[in-house]
């Protein structure tokens, strides 16, 4: 990856321009008053030397005015670069709008949010956002196993087989310890609890797991396609200081000057990574630490969300948002914008999936519609595994698997498939020392074939309207 130009010296220039004693000149300057995004965007000086300048003013004249509007709206954090500067970000039109958009979605109440607010139907949709995460955050860093594999294995609660799959097993294990810790301030034992349950069993080192990287240990982070460095993160010598100082930047919520919550949550995801503490899993534990914040700080749509899956897409965008804010005096605005994108395309992504439940929910109830008998006796559990086997003929299904879909215990799980099986509408049998569930080819005509059974065997036992006991 090409490490982006950095930007030229803004006092250098302004210097240069102030010693000509060209009063034309700065008159044009500063008669061209440029916000700190043109056009709506929050352009690098890699991307805004590309870009045809206003009228009168050269590119580097250009930067100059952006760089000073965009100076007027820092605001500095309580982490700080290698060289000991604090980071900035500016509030810019872009960030506005798009903290609008979330605050108003991922913490309110939304009419899409209606099935996973709803008790009966929440965790179903819990288990699979954890699952869609923890695959594609593993995925991110280096996880072979297919996504159909790892669900397979999470869904049947089956032993991880290799590397890939413990990193994905260890990854839905951290998002769940998560929920738990959300009332607790965040600490470093804390952080190395969430680092060893990330990485257990999957680092070269064991002992390596839970503590911070030594001196001896060189971690850069390197582009694997041609070797270049992109980051050389703080000397070791300087981690503890500095993660004592991330966790105080995540609990300070109340601290001056005021960091809107979703922006804290994501800057604790960016300082985490910059520091690269680990030997391993940095980017793992960076993606979790900002789910806790998150979820912490009232935004429990992102629970249901997986922002690895859309990170995951475009890799190369999410580690030049690291590199424009290296290269241009620790501007951290480039990484919070890309961050901010990705949580509303994962949100309009959860939008569109909701959709299209909705829509499948329909059609299977249009199915079932005249199955009046079979209706009633099918709960929401079983009926989503009716839809789901419409959709994938010869599923296969366990009671750990249904089980782990649905969160609920194992008598429950078990129940719901036996009684799928006496009906007809799944076949069971052994497979090891437990019971496999598989679903028909045929089971649209199984389901009309079972509700016209039930109809017969209810007709026996209902008593005409007009008869009449004989003596």
């Amino acid at each position: 990856m090409k490490i982006p130009m950095s930007p030229p010296n803004t006092e250098a220039l302004l210097r240069s321009i102030v010693e000509t004693g060209d009063s034309e000149r700065l008159v044009k300057l500063f008669r061209n008053p440029s916000g700190p995004a043109p056009h709506g965007r929050y352009l690098h000086w890699d991307e805004l030397r590309h870009r045809q300048p206003p009228p009168e003013l050269g590119t580097e004249e250009w930067w100059l005015l952006v760089k000073t509007a965009r100076r007027l709206l820092y605001k500095a954090v309580l982490i700080e670069d290698k060289a000991g500067q604090p980071f900035v970000f500016a509030l810019a039109d872009p960030i506005l709008a798009l903290l609008h958009r979330i605050d108003r979605d991922a913490s309110g109440h939304i009419l899409l949010a209606a099935p996973i607010a709803n008790p009966e139907t929440r965790d179903t949709y819990l288990v699979r956002s954890l699952i869609e995460e923890a695959i594609n955050s593993s995925q991110l860093e280096g996880a072979s196993t297919t996504r159909q594999v790892a669900k397979e294995m999470l869904r049947q609660g089956r032993r991880p087989r290799d590397k890939s799959e413990r990193m994905i097993f260890n990854n839905f294990q951290a998002m769940r310890s998560i929920s738990e810790r959300l009332k607790e301030p965040l600490t470093p034992e804390a952080i190395f609890e969430l680092h060893s349950i990330l990485t257990r069993d999957t680092l070269d080192d064991p002992t390596a797991a839970g503590r911070l990287r030594r001196a001896d240990e060189r971690i850069d982070v390197v582009d694997h396609r041609d070797q270049r460095v992109l980051h050389v993160p703080p000397h070791a010598d300087e981690l503890p200081a500095r993660l004592e100082r991330l966790c105080d930047f995540a609990n300070a919520r109340d601290a001056e000057p005021f960091v809107p919550p979703i922006i804290r949550a994501i800057l604790l995801h960016f300082a985490l990574a910059y520091d690269h503490p680990f030997v391993d899993g940095n980017g793992r534990v960076a993606r979790a630490l900002f789910y806790w914040s998150a979820l912490s700080q009232g935004y429990w749509l992102m629970e249901f969300v997986s922002i690895s899956s859309i990170l995951k897409q475009a890799p190369a965008q999410y580690a030049r948002a690291y590199l424009f804010t290296e290269t241009d005096e620790s501007d951290v605005t480039y990484f919070l914008i890309h961050q901010l994108e990705t949580i509303v395309a994962a949100m309009d992504g959860l939008h569109d999936y909701l959709r299209r439940k909705a829509d499948e929910a329909m059609a299977t109830e249009a199915m079932l519609q005249t199955s009046t008998r079979l209706r009633e006796r099918l709960n929401h559990r079983q009926l989503a595994l009716i839809r789901h086997a419409l959709r994938h003929p010869n599923s296969v299904y366990t009671i750990e698997g249904h089980r782990q879909s649905h969160a609920v215990v194992y008598q429950t799980a078990r129940s719901d498939l036996l009684q799928l099986a006496a009906l007809g509408l799944v076949s069971q049998r052994k497979a090891g020392q437990a019971f496999v569930f598989e679903a028909p080819p045929d089971l649209t005509s199984r389901l009309e074939e079972t509700e016209s059974t039930l109809q017969q065997s209810d007709a026996r036992f209902e008593m005409p309207a007009n008869s009449s006991l004989k003596n």
